[in-house]
């Protein structure tokens, strides 16, 4: 965590543009800690929270095609498991 003494709108800006979204979010809440009315920066932080909600909804979708491959790759291995007992049993 750094010093909140040198949180400035512009550093928060800045993380912004970098995708360092949350220490953004962080640096526009303690600005609105010290300044409630600034709209400014409750809308740069409104704006944030809003990628920040894109994004965490990007990464979630990206696991629906990981759980789809996972679930397809346990099924064949139930079934490769089945097809050798099947196997053994019949060569007993």
């Amino acid at each position: 965590m750094m010093d909140t003494e040198f949180y400035t709108a512009t550093m928060a800006n800045v993380y912004a543009q970098q995708g360092h979204l949350e220490r953004a979010a962080e640096i526009y809440r303690h600005l609105l800690e010290r300044e409630p009315d600034r709209m400014v920066f409750k809308e740069a932080l409104a704006d944030i929270d809003k990628r920040l909600g894109i994004e965490a909804a990007k990464s979630d979708s990206d696991l629906v095609p990981l759980c789809r491959k996972w679930i397809q790759l346990l099924i064949r291995y139930r079934r490769l498991r089945q097809l050798k007992k099947c196997q053994k049993n019949i060569s007993v």
